[in-house]
């Protein structure tokens, strides 16, 4: 794909949350320094351990929660510092999808009255318009006319997720970043909500960001998948590709651990050692060191970058020893 391709772009995104400790200031490091893209029409997947970083980075591209450094650039606009009022116009054009379905709605108020609150928040069309909007994308999700005026409590943790998808999507955004979207739910449920996501990206062409740790949920949905360890990106290649040659020794761990529906295939499962650093005290230098079976004195002190494995390869990785696990 041409840079014309690309929707938006994560450039050296880093945020750092401030804690005292005995006295003195330390700093958190949630997301530290990640770049990344997401091109036109794709679903990329973001995966990895709970704590890595992986829901802050979603908070950040909305700026839901400020970045401390770096830069996120939407079809070619830098929005990283515009003020509240650009901000709230391209933010029709980029919608979040919670893990929570009931948390994320309103208990107080009808369900058609949440999605039709989006459309007069951004002053489209008169009261009638964005009634027949919302009764639309409702259908589009499954529901009848009567279900407009429910609450949240009178419906199902998947029908809340819907809910949640077309409050996302009566914007008509060009990326939805959605957050362990079917994480909470029922196996059965979560492929209707994957099958309903796929659909509408072949209508709409619309983008995801899915994050999540659920890696059978994302080689089904994503078309490239980043991996995140400690606040970093690791590797990142095309699905295909990083289910068939994973790189990078955390990958390779991840993976192993995916389940057989064949009873009879006995996988090699790849045990790490000992916990995720916390992000108050990371290792100095790969981030993954402490955990890494093939760690030496250059991991420890200096940081990999993540770049191309061959030119212009799309297999990106950070990491020294790749030519000794290929």
């Amino acid at each position: 794909m041409s840079n014309s391709d690309i929707l938006l772009e994560v450039n050296n995104l880093k945020k750092y949350f401030p804690v005292k400790n005995d006295g003195h200031s330390e700093f958190v490091k949630a997301v530290d320094g990640v770049t990344f893209a997401i091109h036109k029409g794709e679903t990329y997947g973001l995966v990895g351990e709970s704590g890595c970083g992986k829901s802050t980075l979603g908070r950040c591209i909305l700026r839901l929660i400020e970045p401390s450094d770096g830069h996120l650039v939407f079809e070619g606009n830098d929005f990283t510092k515009k003020n509240k009022q650009d901000l709230r116009t391209m933010r029709s054009q980029m919608q979040m999808v919670f893990q929570d379905p009931y948390m994320s709605l309103d208990p107080k108020k009808r369900v058609g009255n949440t999605l039709t609150e989006a459309l007069e928040i951004q002053h489209v069309g008169s009261a009638d318009e964005r009634f027949i909007t919302a009764l639309r994308i409702m259908n589009l999700m499954g529901f009848q006319p009567e279900h407009f005026f429910r609450y949240p409590h009178e419906f199902s943790g998947g029908q809340r997720q819907r809910i949640g998808l077309a409050r996302a999507l009566i914007l008509k955004p060009k990326l939805i970043i959605c957050d362990e979207p079917v994480s909470a739910l029922d196996v059965s449920v979560q492929a209707q909500i994957l099958n309903l996501m796929e659909d509408i990206k072949d209508e709409t062409h619309v983008s995801y960001l899915f994050i999540t740790h659920n890696l059978s949920v994302v080689k089904h949905i994503s078309n490239r998948i980043g991996v995140m360890y400690l606040g970093h990106l690791v590797e990142e290649a095309e699905t295909e590709e990083l289910f068939a040659n994973p790189l990078h020794p955390y990958t390779k761990a991840l993976l192993s651990a995916i389940s057989s529906p064949n009873p009879h295939l006995h996988k090699k499962h790849i045990v790490l050692k000992g916990e995720m650093p916390s992000p108050l005290h990371a290792p100095k230098g790969c981030p993954f060191s402490t955990r890494c079976p093939y760690c030496d004195s250059k991991c420890t002190e200096t940081q990999p970058t993540l770049k191309s494995v061959t030119t212009g390869s799309k297999h990106r990785l950070a990491c020294f020893k790749m030519g000794n696990l290929v």
